[in-house]
């Protein structure tokens, strides 16, 4: 398959898991190296093919690349149905992003209180990835989008990316933590 042929797929793959479960939300073709994502902002899902291709040879439960774009279809429509509450994290969102661009990497990771912003991000995104999930399994359980055994595997593989990170923060968290106790005792 050429790759206007397999972008074109990708993409009618994407729309048609939209108009099966009746959502209507515009699909961007993006460059961002995230496989699809739902921006809440503009509220679009963008998807970036050549992540999708890659992300799927990296599964280790492997499925279809059509059950995991169908899985992650509707988990980034999953988010879709969240956006209200996803719009009110919206000022916690920005002071984020506002301090990863006045501290550099390094201060992040060795400032308890900076890491401890960078652990309060990480539950606040596992606590909408959950969510979006969740809704995804009542649209999976209404439509039938996808097998159980795939949307279980692609759903795992989608909360061990950040539950990964997540806790690679906390161990450096509980380091500086310690050392810090260390010398104030």
């Amino acid at each position: 398959m050429n790759d206007q042929n397999r972008i074109r797929w990708i993409e009618q793959l994407i729309q048609s898991t939209m108009r099966t479960v009746g959502i209507d939300i515009e699909l961007k073709q993006t460059f961002t190296g995230v496989n699809l994502s739902y921006n809440f902002i503009l509220n679009y899902i963008g998807y970036d093919v050549d992540r999708i291709e890659q992300a799927i040879k990296e599964m280790q439960a492997p499925v279809s690349l059509e059950s995991y774009i169908k899985a992650f279809t509707i988990h980034e429509l999953g988010h879709a149905l969240d956006r209200k509450a996803l719009m009110d994290s919206l000022t916690k969102t920005i002071e984020y992003h506002e301090m990863k661009k006045t501290h550099t990497i390094y201060e992040q990771y060795n400032d308890y209180t900076l890491l401890a912003m960078l652990i309060e991000e990480h539950q606040m995104n596992i606590g909408f990835e959950e969510t979006a999930w969740a809704n995804a399994a009542k649209l999976n359980l209404e439509y039938g989008i996808v097998d159980w055994e795939s949307f279980e595997k692609v759903k795992n593989q989608g909360m061990s990316t950040y539950m990964d990170l997540y806790l690679k923060d906390m161990q450096q968290y509980n380091k500086l933590l310690a050392e810090q106790t260390g010398q104030i005792a």
